[in-house]
């Protein structure tokens, strides 16, 4: 028998899973998440292993989910210096980059330029790349910065100026030089895809710490047989090299966690998943057992982007959300919370501060701590707050479906007990084995995909043909990232015909997803 760990780090929780062969869970743990998040990351480790007591050798998968990019560019700190080159002169000058970024954000910048290239929309070179150019920037970046980001107007048809400029930049900063792509990272539209790619590069170093931290932490323990893997915001894996890559592709991850816990925990294909932390709320959808993806740009610490991210409303409300009786005789639940210090400042584990918690123990939802501390509490303030909970989860269960038709809706997260189970727009609510922990049990099962998109002409190649063999390019990117051929599915197709394009072009996204190898 062998096992998987999965570790998946909240803002206000640690959560670690310990599950065999056959997917069952034989350890899970929760506890507060520390300030230094690779300590706790180590301490949720070595509970875990002491809670189990399984041989650390037989352990062969270990996934991690982590917060630490998205509270990088949330807090603006241990960002990267970069420098951009974009290819695009003379059609692309008007708007320089990062024109709408926060000042702080900014910094992370130390030189920008943007040189003579760039495609037309249907592949056609506006102008050829300036190699003198180019090279003349890399020199001047030398010994300065820690990473580049490299974008071209239309890069999502045709890459071939961002690979060459990639290679220029190798030549003359070194091989080891980190460079993101736009190409590789975002989708269309040139200054979301192109902010992306800036916000990638500039994570280099988090992701450097993080999983050379996560590395270490295994090796300290003794898990000589694990291989690691990061979670990724589409519900899938990426292997410790891809992630050093592409960071920025594990924003949002702890959301697509919970979404695939609860996918696996309770094996309902379309659903809305509500995952209750001791902070915030997240609400997203299940589709084919993976997270809905957004369709629309999303903006990252006021960084506006297009690329992969899962379609999620995040509110604050949570386990530890404060509640208070406002001037209007109205009550306010959120979001201001006492997150990971819950258990100090709770009533009803002996603090003086009234949570959402303690509403929901002494309204007799839930049964925790110690009740008797909360039973002074007026009935009808505990109602009214009650009340607010439940209208806020139902405004955005309504935000979420796409139709008016009643959903399946599956609780997850620790400080789930909080929510009512008479949800209006809900078909039924149910609370599966082991929800507090569904995030990291997502992280634990997770499997392995790769996604292909590309611009395609149905004049050139018939549809039926040009569809199978993105298809086929699908899977043998999943099969490259890990995936066991036999076992990879196409979970994804997207056909969408761009009308201002001439011809009978339409923009083709594929993905397939396998179990891991």
């Amino acid at each position: 028998m062998h096992y998987r760990l999965g570790i998946d780090v909240g803002g206000t929780n640690t959560d670690a899973v310990l599950i065999d062969d056959n997917l069952k869970v034989i350890a899970e743990i929760k506890q507060p998440t520390s300030k230094d998040i690779s300590g706790g990351i180590l301490s949720a480790l070595q509970t875990i292993l002491e809670v189990s007591k399984i041989d650390r050798s037989l352990i062969t998968k270990a996934m991690l989910g982590t917060t630490q990019c998205t509270n990088a560019i949330v807090e603006r700190k241990h960002l990267a210096k970069i420098g951009i080159l974009r290819i695009g002169a003379p059609a692309a000058v008007a708007i320089p980059p990062m024109i709408d970024w926060a000042e702080p954000l900014q910094k992370v910048s130390i030189a920008t330029t943007i040189i003579g290239g760039g495609y037309e929309y249907d592949g056609r070179e506006i102008a050829p790349l300036d190699r003198e150019a180019a090279k003349a920037f890399f020199s001047s970046l030398k010994g300065r910065v820690e990473a580049v980001a490299i974008s071209c107007v239309f890069a999502s048809v045709r890459d071939d100026q961002e690979r060459e400029a990639a290679a220029i930049c190798k030549e003359i900063m070194g091989e080891d030089t980190h460079i993101s792509i736009s190409s590789e990272i975002g989708s269309m539209g040139l200054v979301e895809r192109e902010n992306a790619t800036i916000l990638n590069a500039a994570l280099h170093k988090v992701a450097k710490t993080f999983t050379d931290g996560f590395a270490l932490s295994l090796k300290q323990e003794g898990l000589v047989n694990a291989e690691l893997y990061l979670s990724q915001n589409d519900g899938t894996l990426m292997t410790m090299e891809q992630a050093r890559r592409y960071p920025i592709l594990t924003i949002a991850c702890g959301p697509t966690n919970s979404i695939r816990g609860a996918d696996y925990l309770c094996s309902i294909k379309e659903s809305v998943v509500i995952d209750v932390g001791g902070t915030t709320t997240d609400i997203g959808v299940i589709q084919n057992g993976f997270p809905r993806e957004s369709g629309v740009a999303v903006t990252i610490g006021g960084v506006r982007t297009n690329f992969r991210m899962p379609d999620v409303i995040s509110i604050g409300l949570g386990g530890g959300s404060i509640v208070k009786q406002q001037d209007d005789g109205s009550v306010a639940v959120g979001p201001e919370s006492v997150g990971y210090e819950i258990t100090q400042k709770a009533l009803i584990f002996g603090g003086d501060t009234i949570t959402a918690t303690d509403l929901a123990v002494a309204s007799g939802l839930a049964k925790l701590g110690d009740p008797s501390r909360v039973a002074h509490l007026d009935a009808t303030f505990v109602q009214k707050g009650m009340d607010a909970i439940k209208l806020l989860v139902e405004d955005h269960l309504d935000a979420i479906k796409i139709s008016a038709e009643e959903m399946d809706v599956v609780l997850v997260g620790g400080g789930s007990l909080i929510i009512p189970k008479n949800l209006v727009g809900a078909k039924r609510v149910q609370t599966p084995p082991h929800f507090g922990i569904a995030n990291a049990i997502g992280s634990a099962i997770s499997k392995v995909s790769g996604t292909y998109e590309k611009l395609v002409s149905f004049d050139k190649t018939p549809r039926a043909e040009a569809m199978e063999a993105a298809k086929q390019e699908a899977i043998a990117l999943a099969v490259q990232s890990g995936a066991l051929r036999e076992t990879v599915e196409i979970i994804d197709v997207e056909d969408v015909p761009l009308a201002y394009y001439p011809g009978n072009t339409s923009r083709v996204k594929i993905k397939a997803a396998g179990e891991l190898a």
